[in-house]
């Protein structure tokens, strides 16, 4: 039996820290990495070692001067490439690999601040610090406090962190039943968007009696515009490994699988080094820590199926089966994977255990509300001026969230516009959209559905006035209808029909049948789908109706899209006295729909007009409008 001394290395990491001035922090999670911060991370390498100062990375952990590290996601993804310079804390953004040498000789070196790469607020404040940013100070960043500040692949940076500490506690000095009962005590409810109370389906699991069991984590993240679940595994993958053991513990597992959405291979890389790592040292693999445990995790790749994030057709993915969701009862604590009790929680509820266990469920339990205890994250996009990946407690707002740590709405542009918000989209194509008289609105499990959204795998998509709601939610229907595994017939043709009614309404061909036969049909769906993907694929639309009627009525009635977004509702004319009669719309216009002669302004039949825009980006003069 190998039997790992996390003491030991805690000890030797921290003592080896003492001996480094200065900690270069490089986030590499995808989206800084999207824009070039690796090259960066090579440049402050060169220029330090060029100029004959000792430098080593992580994992060589070599005695010198200074070090640099590759963290996963920081949050801060609208102000990437970031940079973190520690010990004094200064958060760099929008780095370029032109600034390194910059920052080597003024910071790193003499300690002086580059005022134009700190953050600077829509007020044109400059914050150098980044526990002092409001992205960062206005959060709760409890169960991501490591994602974005370790070295993401060193295994002591995280036992250095307490990591592993509550999975050897776990298996050596707590039973299945005390485990279950730490976690149903602390609240924890599902974050993939159930919200079901995580403890009890993990002591459903544990009191069915199997030969094998299975505990699966769900990082098949497909909502559009999401990304939490992604970042962690990016960012501290070891933290989804020690969940899973703990689970395993509980529920009597012996084998675990991690079920990663295949268009993100930087999480499965990290996953896989992660795993490796725990084998190598005895966390992972046969009798773990020296124990009587065993536990093997595989990392398996999903194709990219939508559905397959719904838990029983990810386990006909991982039997290699078409992934395709099965009617429950019987649940997949009772029969799951290959027939067998399988306990099923996604990436951010796993991630959340050791924390529990580390805290304790009373303390965590006083973060959120009566009826949804903790904290969420949530990829926070669209039209805010600093999108990222934020954690709040359950009871946060919308204004707090929009306003605090988005730091305000701004217009298609990028100018800070804050009172031309129109709508949140929350949960995803699962999920519904919020209006003005929802941004103080608690945001937990019950209020959202009581409003006809939900939490979901927390998706924050911000919109301004400039915003068609009918064409946000078509946008969700496609992606819906798109991904519909086909198996039922109320799914399959039923979205299909809802986005052929959407594209009626925005392409003008709409009349009152076409909005009572939409809602009927939704409300249908909703009732009649199998799964939980397409009970809830109507929510957009369902909800945009229910809080911008006025919008669809615009559409239908009236004859005008409000955001003068759709083009079958736009107007082009000819301003006369702009208007140099030289025929040059006239002949572009694929239709022929524009008519005149020399000395006199052209005009357009609206009739013939296919609205393409050709005679727009024709006109020298700026005579033709759109409206």
């Amino acid at each position: 039996m190998h039997k790992v001394d996390l003491e030991a290395r805690k000890q030797a990491f921290n003592d080896c820290m003492k001996d480094y001035k200065v900690r270069i922090i490089i986030c590499a999670g995808t989206g800084c990495m999207a824009n070039g911060s690796l090259p960066i991370y090579n440049k402050f390498i060169e220029i330090i070692k060029g100029k004959g100062y000792p430098i080593t990375v992580s994992l060589e952990r070599e005695k010198a001067d200074y070090l640099m590290s590759q963290s996963g996601c920081q949050g801060f993804c609208q102000m990437g490439p970031l940079v973190t310079i520690l010990p004094q804390g200064i958060l760099y953004t929008k780095v370029k690999v032109t600034d390194v040498e910059e920052i080597v000789e003024s910071t790193i070196l003499k300690g002086t601040i580059i005022d134009r790469l700190v953050y600077n607020t829509p007020k044109g404040e400059a914050i150098a610090e980044k526990e002092k940013i409001p992205f960062y100070a206005k959060q709760d960043r409890i169960m991501l406090k490591l994602c974005g500040n370790v070295d993401v692949a060193d295994l002591d940076e995280y036992i250095a962190n307490e990591g592993y500490f509550m999975a050897r506690k776990a298996v050596f000095e707590m039973t299945d039943v005390q485990i279950c009962k730490e976690i149903l005590d602390s609240g924890l409810r599902g974050r993939g968007g159930g919200g079901f109370p995580t403890g009890r389906k993990w002591d459903i699991t544990r009191q069915n009696i199997s030969d094998i069991k299975y505990v699966i984590c769900n990082g098949d993240e497909g909502d559009p515009g999401a990304f939490m679940d992604r970042c962690v595994m990016e960012g501290n993958p070891h933290s989804v490994l020690e969940g899973m053991i703990i689970a395993a513990k509980a529920i009597g597992a012996s084998i675990g699988y991690v079920y990663v959405r295949t268009e993100y291979p930087l999480a499965v890389e990290r996953l896989k080094i992660a795993v490796k790592h725990a084998e190598a040292v005895g966390i992972l693999g046969d009798n773990i820590f020296g124990s009587d445990m065993s536990f093997h995790i595989n990392i398996m790749e999903g194709a990219g199926a939508f559905v397959c994030g719904e838990e029983t057709a990810l386990m006909s993915s991982i039997e290699g089966k078409r992934g395709m969701p099965s009617p429950k009862p019987p649940f997949p604590a009772e029969k799951g994977l290959f027939g067998k009790p399988t306990l099923i929680n996604n990436v951010e509820t796993l991630s959340t255990v050791p924390l529990i266990l580390r805290i304790g469920a009373e303390n965590y339990a006083k973060f959120g509300t009566k009826t949804a205890k903790g904290t969420k994250t949530f990829a926070l996009t669209g039209h805010v001026a600093n999108t990222g990946l934020i954690e709040v407690p359950f009871g946060a707002t919308l204004r707090e969230i929009i306003y605090e740590i988005g730091g305000g709405v701004i217009d298609d542009a990028g100018n800070l516009t804050n009172e031309d918000f129109k709508a949140v989209q929350i949960g995803g194509p699962s999920g519904g959209c919020l209006t003005k008289a929802h941004l103080d609105l608690p945001l937990d499990y019950e209020t959202l559905q009581s409003v006809g959204a939900m939490v979901g795998s927390g998706g924050l998509v911000v919109m301004n006035n400039q915003t068609c709601m009918i064409k946000i939610a078509r946008f969700f229907m496609q992606f819906t209808q798109n991904e519909s595994c086909g198996k039922c017939v109320v799914c399959r043709e039923g979205t299909r029909q809802m986005l052929a009614l959407l594209d009626d309404i925005i392409e003008n061909r709409a009349d009152a049948d076409t909005l009572e036969l939409l809602e009927e049909l939704a409300n249908t769906v909703k009732i009649g789908s199998l799964c939980a993907l397409g009970k809830t694929a109507p929510n957009p639309v369902l909800s945009t109706l229910r809080y911008f009627r006025d919008e669809y009525n615009a559409h239908v009635f009236e004859g005008y899209c409000p955001a003068n977004s759709c083009d079958a509702f736009k107007k082009y004319t000819i301003i006369k006295d702009k208007c140099k009669s030289c025929s040059l719309c006239s002949r572009k216009c694929p239709v022929n729909a524009i008519k005149g002669e020399r000395g006199v302004p052209y005009e357009i039949d609206s009739k013939k007009c296919i609205k393409c825009g050709a005679c727009v980006a024709t006109c020298k003069f700026g005579a033709i409008v759109v409206g």
